[in-house]
């Protein structure tokens, strides 16, 4: 062939094989190459959008995870300069958002090569939705970091931000992750955790984050999960650092501790305040001997 091909993104269901859209099953069964995150997830999922028309005899399955998108990505690209047609799709949900399937893209678009994104379902929007939450104004922010200084860090710099978030998150990390986000953002702040969504069990469990942070403290969800945060209503006071640093220091909290406390209000990395509790207790004047 001399045209070159198309590089479909195709957003597959998150848990209920139904939502899987007419156009997508149609793409997947004429594609001569699907890159998927899971390939035994993918034969299942093939099996279905098989069900619905004539196979493309000639497909076939290739894997595209975080370990290999570099190199298949071109690969991939040399498949469609050969005028294949290419299907990315990642386990569950749309490719890229969280999941492999952006290098792809990108290697795609610098060949000059045509992309077409086939819609589907995002566990993103069905949390936020059935939330209860305001929707004219979200902002999408992944998984928070595993390490929880980093998580911190992150939930410190959001205490402004007025847009619904959105957070995936693993079961096991769920509840350390809304005590961090009720100690940053606020124990009364309304927020929402989706799980097993579009599943027989699906569930919008709704409340202030200290509530559910206790509901999860020591019994993980099951399924995946999806939290939903309140925007700030108003903006937080300004804290300032050094006074406050001052302030614990006083009260008998040694540097180390002193900085921990203040990540999560502040955004600012651990080492930074650190080194400054650290000056602080250098230039503290020492106390005055009595007369």
């Amino acid at each position: 062939m001399s045209d070159r091909g198309t590089l479909f993104v195709v957003g597959t269901p998150i848990g209920n094989l139904e939502d899987l859209s007419l156009r997508a099953a149609r793409v997947l069964r004429e594609a001569d190459v699907i890159a998927a995150e899971d390939t035994r997830s993918a034969k299942h999922l093939l099996a279905h959008a098989d069900l619905h028309g004539p196979v493309n005899p000639a497909r076939r399955i290739v894997s595209l995870f975080e370990g290999n998108e570099a190199e298949r990505s071109q690969e991939l690209v040399a498949a469609l300069a050969e005028g294949r047609t290419v299907a990315v799709i990642s386990e569950a949900g749309m490719p890229g958002v969280s999941d492999p399937g952006a290098r792809a893209v990108a290697a795609a678009v610098t060949s000059g090569v045509r992309v077409e994104v086939v819609p589907g379902p995002s566990a993103s929007l069905v949390a936020l939705v059935g939330s209860g939450l305001p929707t004219h104004r979200f902002t999408f922010l992944g998984f928070p970091p595993r390490e929880t200084g980093a998580r911190q860090e992150l939930i410190g710099t959001l205490r402004d931000e007025l847009a619904t978030m959105i957070f995936y998150e693993a079961p096991d990390r769920v509840g350390a992750t809304l005590a961090d986000l009720a100690a940053g953002l606020g124990q009364g702040r309304r927020a929402s955790l989706g799980r097993e969504l579009t599943k027989v069990y699906e569930e919008h469990v709704r409340g202030s984050l200290a509530e559910l942070a206790a509901k999860y403290a020591s019994t993980p969800p099951r399924g995946e999960c999806t939290l939903v945060v309140e925007g700030a209503t108003e903006a937080a006071a300004t804290i300032d650092i050094e006074a406050e640093l001052r302030r614990l220091l006083a009260e008998g909290l040694g540097p180390r501790d002193a900085a921990a406390r203040l990540v999560i209000v502040t955004g600012k990395p651990r080492r930074q305040l650190y080194q400054l509790a650290l000056s602080l207790q250098r230039t503290e004047p020492e106390p005055e001997e009595p007369s």
